[in-house]
């Protein structure tokens, strides 16, 4: 990936680099960039968007970290902190804006200094393109975009090539260079797949067998990142696992973000072993320990099964991916291995085994989803958080028909 996209990032093309994750991206748009700020350096040169708050920090410290002996100003722009200090930061004309579409968006809409901090941006980076080019992030790539000079260089990376990503490089006539380290979608070469055939009324069960320290020992894992499809479910396996003697950390978006960088923190530094997560943890974030990746529930999708799986095997390392397949996934799992060309193997458990822990998981599940309905408790929490971003949303909109109906 370095080695084909830093030459033409350096020319001035526009890039798009497709490639499996753990393959170097970052670097192949961060070397550049510093190469460039080191003969000119002025702010804001280059803005670097990412679909997740993590990535942003992650994107943030390796910049950070590469450009040592050099005065970087780096900025991290996300929800979850502090609003003012933040646009203080932008107002000082950093070199580098690391920042997720939505906070970005923000700024500029409360701050003109903002908008025009970002005058002479020479270069924008979208990281993790194809989840950016969905439509839930085109009302703030719009604003975002229209902020920014039309003459700049524009470098996409992403693990999977979609639709979205192929359609921007017709726009450009054939004039943007495209490296893809493999067609479609791939999953790490050091990977291997399992997946655990269980019925869905006894799923947590299975799982728990799976998560139990003498099956983890005998398989030689170190390190588990458990992944849950919705916030609920991901706090109600934390709860459940916690009650049944584990002591796991928890990633999910309705945490503050000062809580989600610590347990990430806690998980990468080997202080927790298991790390129970949304697929906020599925994109780009490098976590290189992580000897299982477990999906609690089957990916709605070919591309989310291979970025969670993306979070072992990285870098040339071995890794297993284990799915919990019930009698209401079959179809799924069939769209997975037609997409990716591979097969999982069945991991052969003993029923009998596996079921002496049927009373006490069943009772630490009923007593987790009791303490998350109670009174005051996380399930009213989530609810009043949908609800605020359902209003902020709501806001925005009309603030930009209001805009719109001024302009006109």
């Amino acid at each position: 990936m370095q080695h084909a996209c830093v030459p033409v990032v350096l020319a001035g093309r526009d890039v798009i680099g497709i490639a499996q994750t753990g393959s170097g991206k970052t670097a192949a748009f961060a070397l550049p960039c510093l190469q460039r700020l080191s003969c000119d350096p002025y702010g804001v040169y280059a803005l670097v968007l990412t679909p997740t708050r993590e990535l942003a920090l992650q994107i943030g410290e390796q910049f950070l970290a590469l450009a040592a002996g050099f005065a970087l100003r780096v900025c991290v722009s996300i929800g979850g902190e502090d609003f003012s200090r933040q646009a203080a930061s932008l107002s000082r004309r950093p070199h580098v804006v690391v920042a997720t579409p939505g906070r970005l968006r923000e700024q500029m809409e409360a701050h003109q200094d903002a908008r025009a901090a970002f005058g002479r941006v020479a270069m924008l980076v979208l990281d993790e393109a194809d989840r950016l080019l969905e439509p839930s992030f085109e009302p703030e790539l719009a604003v975002v975009l229209a902020s920014l000079p039309p003459r700049r260089q524009t470098l996409l990376f992403s693990a999977t090539l979609t639709p979205a990503v192929c359609a921007l490089q017709r726009l450009t006539g054939g004039a943007t260079f495209r490296f893809a380290a493999q067609e479609g979608l791939s999953l790490p070469q050091g990977l291997r797949q399992q997946m655990l055939l269980t019925p869905a009324k006894v799923k947590e069960v299975y799982l728990a067998h799976v998560l139990g320290e003498q099956q983890l020992r005998a398989s030689r894992v170190r390190s588990v990142l458990l992944f849950a499809s919705t916030v609920r479910s991901c706090q109600l396996l934390a709860d459940m696992m916690r009650m049944l003697g584990c002591k796991p950390v928890v990633l999910h978006s309705a945490m503050p973000q000062r809580a989600r960088a610590a347990a990430l923190h806690r998980f990468r530094a080997g202080a927790a072993s298991l790390l129970v997560a949304t697929d906020v943890a599925a994109r780009g974030l490098d976590v290189p320990a992580v000897d299982l990746v477990i999906n609690a529930d089957v990916p709605a999708t070919p591309a989310d099964y291979i970025h969670r799986c993306g979070r072992t095997a990285r870098a040339g390392r071995a890794g297993v991916a284990l799915t919990l397949v019930t009698q209401y996934d079959v179809q799924r799992v069939s769209n997975i291995e037609q997409h990716t060309g591979t097969q999982m193997e069945p991991l052969p458990l003993e029923e009998a085994e596996v079921l002496k822990g049927l009373t006490s998981v069943m009772a630490a599940r009923r007593q987790a989803a009791l303490h998350l309905a109670e009174p005051g408790g996380f399930d009213e929490k989530l609810t009043e958080l949908r609800r605020n971003r359902q209003a902020g949303a709501l806001r925005r909109a009309a603030g930009i028909a209001a805009a719109a109906e001024a302009a006109a």
